[in-house]
């Protein structure tokens, strides 16, 4: 069955080498045929009878919703089989360090997180009716080649001391690809997954990883009133939301046991993969 993947970024990058023959629709990689969502098109989308889409491009941050997707599913001309929408674990917001599962209510706290809800919303009303699976993969923060931080802790940039600090969630990018692919087996049931390696460490612990594997001096640690007068207001929001997010249905049902359950072992093997470009 063909696969075509919406907005082919960091992620997107990754699926594709492991499924050469997908389509990429985008606007920023090499490859990508260009896709743009962000203004009304007449343009229809013929693709083969049978297909299906995986979609990663995020909503517009200055509108409420996602026109972008409602733009995406109105050029398509037939529906496709399946669709993996990458959501995010945002959307629980925060629950005081509590664990949350698929089957929490969803109490987004940021603008960012309230339109990928919509969106989650938004496509389920959508396949109703057009006999099309939707699969919603909530992703945690993604690291991975590239995405490891390092430009900052080079920069000397702060992170929150250890006993202030908050759960991590997170998926090596991989391990989010394996996800991605294992989404679109038709013996996978429609619904919500939560995404994530299980790692519950902290933010503060993974860049002092980092630093250390990398041979990096370890970040400045500051408490949190330091930080709510000197952190960027972006990064406050993560900081005033902790959670710890259940994987057990992706592992069951989905089927995926992620390569890197320990992010150390993660943060190694990406390293590695720099050093090798």
């Amino acid at each position: 069955m063909t696969t075509l993947f919406v907005g082919a970024g960091y992620t997107g990058a990754r699926v594709m080498e492991r499924l050469p023959d997908a389509i990429a629709l985008g606007r920023s990689r090499p490859g990508e045929q260009r896709l743009d969502l962000d203004s009304d098109s007449r343009l229809r989308l013929e693709l083969p009878e049978r297909y299906a889409v995986i979609y990663s491009v995020p909503p517009a941050p200055d509108q409420p919703g996602d026109p972008r997707l409602g733009r995406f599913l109105a050029m398509l001309a037939q529906a496709p089989d399946r669709i993996v929408y990458l959501s995010t674990t945002g959307v629980y917001g925060n629950r005081g360090g509590d664990r949350v599962d698929e089957s929490s209510e969803p109490r987004p706290q940021s603008a960012s997180a309230e339109r990928r809800l919509a969106a989650e919303r938004m496509l389920a009303e959508w396949c109703t009716g057009r006999q099309t699976t939707a699969v919603v993969l909530r992703v945690p923060g993604i690291y991975g080649p590239g995405r490891l931080g390092t430009d900052r802790i080079r920069a000397g940039m702060p992170v929150l001391e250890e006993k202030a600090a908050n759960p991590g969630n997170r998926i090596h990018v991989d391990d989010l690809a394996t996800c991605c692919l294992a989404a679109l087996s038709p013996g996978v049931p429609d619904g919500i997954y939560n995404v994530g390696d299980g790692d519950h460490r902290s933010g503060s612990w993974f860049t002092n990883e980092v630093a250390r594997q990398a041979g990096l001096p370890p970040p400045p640690a500051i408490s949190l009133a330091q930080a709510e007068e000197t952190f960027s207001p972006m990064r406050l929001s993560f900081l005033r939301e902790s959670r710890i997010v259940d994987t057990t249905k992706m592992r069951q049902v989905l089927g995926v046991i992620p390569k890197y359950t320990d992010a150390a072992d993660g943060i190694a093997a990406s390293l590695r993969e720099e050093t090798d470009l």
